[in-house]
Parts: C-alpha cells; structure tokens; sequence
C-alpha cells in the first residue's frame, strides 16, 4: 500500500513533534532536578523563602516529580515559627498543613507519608486548632485500611487528648487535706463550682476510657493506651470522690492499679530492648 506524499508529510510532522515534545520533557525533568538540588542548598543554608522558590520551579518545570511536593512542604514549615501568634504566621503553618495533604494524594513512599500525617499533627497542635487537630486523629483511628498499630497509637493520642481535659482542671483542685490514723493526709477532691465543667469533665473521661480500650483491643502491648488507661482510671476515681461515691472511688483506684502494672510491664520490656540494642555487639538493624 503507498501512502501519499501529504499523508507521509503529515507523519512526517507528527514524528517529529513527538520527538521535539519528548526531549522537552527530558530538558524539564533534568532543569527540575536541578532546582531541586538548589533547594536542598537553600534550605541547608536556612535561606527558606529561597529554597521555596526553587522546590516550586521543580514542580512547575515537571509536574510528575514526587520529591518536589514533600520538599516544598517542608520549606513552608520551617518558615513557621512556633509560639507566635501573628496572623501571618498562623497562615503560615495552615500553608504548611495544606502542602503536606497534597503530599498525601500521591506520597512517594510510606515515610514520607508517615511524614507528612505527623508534621499536620505538629501543626494543628502548634497553632491549638483543636478541633481540626482531633478531627484529623480521628481520620486515621477510624480508618480500616490502616495497619492495626498506627489505629492503636491514634487512638491511644486521642485518649491522652481527653485525659488532658480532665486533668488541667483536677490538677489544681479544690482539695481538704485531712490528717488521718498514722499521720497520713487524705485528699478529698471537691467538684468545680459550675456543674457544665464537671460534667465536662466526665464526659472527657468516658470518652477517653473507650479510646483507650479502642487502641488495647488494636494493640494490646501498647505502653501509651495502658498509661493513659490508667491516669483516666485515676481521674475517674477524683470525680467520684468529688461526688462523695467512695465505692466507686475505690473501684476505679483498683483497675488503675492494674493498669499500672501492665504499663510498668511494658515499660520494662521496652527499657530492657532498648539496653539490648544499644549493648556492645548487637546487631545493626
């Protein structure tokens, strides 16, 4: 079969312009490797707003480019400074937030996805947005296709989160210190004076008590979900006692003695590993 001279002409083209858009692609790829280097001396430099510039060069210059992403969140981040409560600087970090979630669309690899989840973390934590922050922790507890330890640990942070709530208001009680047989003082915790923030309280611990049950069942060796089990038992036991019900006091002292036992267990187990590994002779991982 003979082509016409117009239809080769055209494939003629047409080769041709694949091969151009080819080469133009492999000229970006490499000019984007090249700004990626710059960025890596920028930002050693600690010049961050610089080394943002070339990781967006990167990107723009190769779209494919699954290094660019994370670098560029992590120029952001570091140009946020922690404590400071300025306007601009609390965009700053929710730039940050937003780069590592495009980083999570497509992660190049499972660390530096582990990356990008923990530094959004850091972030929502740092400029207190509590409510996204839980929000976000919540995502990963709830969400079946994490592996069992990573929904146990999230758990385990929202346990801790809710102990907290409890805590900042019982740590300063309003206590009578009694002097009992022996010498020995007795404790009694008193309610808040307002009724919403004792059953806040409450509900705090509730909650907390089932997430960390949730990270247990998940991962029954987790040290985390064992301790903060055990400080919420404890909470729990102050708000009985400021609602005068001994026995239940009692009950929860007990289970959080039991609690304890096992987290100092797996503290133990924990410490001995670690003195294991550093040890003389051990093998390298």
């Amino acid at each position: 079969m003979r082509l016409s001279r117009s239809r080769i002409g055209a494939t003629a083209v047409l080769g041709l312009f694949v091969a151009t858009s080819t080469g133009c692609s492999l000229i970006n790829k490499v000019r984007a490797k090249n700004e990626l280097n710059e960025t890596a001396k920028a930002y050693k430099d600690g010049h961050f707003d610089v080394a943002e510039q070339h990781a967006r060069r990167a990107l723009a210059l190769d779209p494919t480019n699954q290094t660019a992403p994370i670098f560029i969140a992590r120029v952001i981040h570091q140009q946020y400074k922690p404590g400071v409560d300025q306007p601009d600087n609390i965009q700053r970090a929710r730039d940050a937030i937003e780069a590592y979630q495009k980083v999570l669309q497509n992660p190049p690899n499972e660390q530096q996805a582990e990356e990008a989840y923990k530094a959004i973390s850091v972030l929502y934590s740092a400029i207190k947005d509590d409510q996204n922050l839980r929000a976000w922790i919540t995502k990963r507890a709830t969400d079946p296709n994490q592996p069992n330890d990573k929904r146990a640990e999230a758990y385990a942070i929202l346990a801790g989160k809710d102990w907290d709530c409890s805590f900042k208001v019982t740590e300063l009680p309003d206590v009578k210190i009694t002097a009992t047989e022996g010498g020995n003082a007795k404790v009694t915790y008193k309610k808040p004076k307002e009724q919403k923030d004792f059953d806040e309280i409450q509900k705090c611990v509730r909650r907390g008590l089932e997430e960390a049950e949730t990270a247990i069942k998940y991962d029954p060796n987790s040290e985390s979900a064992w301790s903060y089990k055990t400080n919420l038992l404890l909470e729990a036991a102050k708000q009985a006692d400021m609602n005068g019900e001994a026995d239940k006091k009692t009950q929860y002292q007990n289970q959080a003695d039991v609690a304890g036992k096992r987290a100092a267990a797996l503290a133990e187990e924990r410490r001995k590993k670690e003195e294991a590994a550093e040890a003389p002779g051990s093998p390298t991982p």
